[in-house]
């Protein structure tokens, strides 16, 4: 689960501070996907950073998975971020030298329950999660071998590696035609429910908002509207 409870986050404008979130509220249980919609400029990324602990806010609380991590030390969130969260950016952002399979095993090994784990385990988990996003064929090749719907398929496996509670998302569709923008909302959705994860989602395309559980809209760091689509 992650709560953003009641948040507000300012930034420095000169001699004053703007306001990017503003007494925010919302939740994402586990299993289901959380959207944050919303113009350009509405504070959908800066809640997304909130989420991710790459920032703190000015006031409120954030729980990731039962942790308070509003007072936890900078050393402490990047342990619980290696650990517990995982983060699809908006591009894939893939080594280029390294093959599909071989981005899910350096993840693997980086951090956290890698390194303690045999290398036969990793190269299973990594089989797993490639074959989980349909990609189990494609292991041997390099990002410029794949489309972009396959490069956004191995970023979601990557974020996938140590089997965060918690999944943050952030435009995933934006470089998609709408055919493959609706596959990759559908994988997300499908390894949501099947993980467990609380998952938020940043998008600005509601064609695919059948896909979400929940939607949050955002105008100007404030939330508008809630909708639940499903119970």
């Amino acid at each position: 689960m992650i709560l953003l409870d009641d948040v507000t986050l300012t930034y420095p404008d000169g001699d004053a501070r703007v306001t990017a979130v503003d007494h925010v509220t919302l939740e994402a249980g586990r299993g289901r996907v959380t959207g944050i919609t919303g113009p350009s400029g509405s504070g959908k990324s800066s809640l997304l950073a909130l989420a991710a602990t790459l920032v703190r806010p000015d006031s409120g609380r954030v729980i990731v998975d039962g942790v308070d991590v509003t007072g936890l030390r900078t050393a402490e969130c990047t342990a619980l971020r290696r650990e517990r969260i995982g983060i699809v950016f908006q591009q894939p952002q893939l080594l280029p030298a390294l093959t599909a399979r071989e981005q899910l095993r350096v993840m693997a090994e980086l951090g956290g329950r890698g390194r303690r784990e045999r290398r036969a385990a990793i190269r299973e988990r990594v089989e797993g999660l490639l074959d989980a996003v349909g990609l189990g064929a494609h292991g041997d090749r390099r990002p410029a071998q794949l489309s972009g719907g396959q490069r956004q398929r191995v970023a979601i496996a990557r974020a996938l590696v140590h089997a965060p509670r918690v999944l943050l998302v952030d435009e995933p569709t934006s470089a998609l035609d709408t055919a493959r923008g609706a596959e990759i909302m559908a994988l997300i959705a499908r390894l949501t429910r099947e993980r467990g994860t609380a998952t938020l989602l940043v998008t600005h395309d509601l064609v695919h908002a059948d896909a979400l559980d929940d939607t949050v809209e955002v105008v100007d760091g404030r939330t508008a509207v809630v909708t639940t689509r499903r119970r």
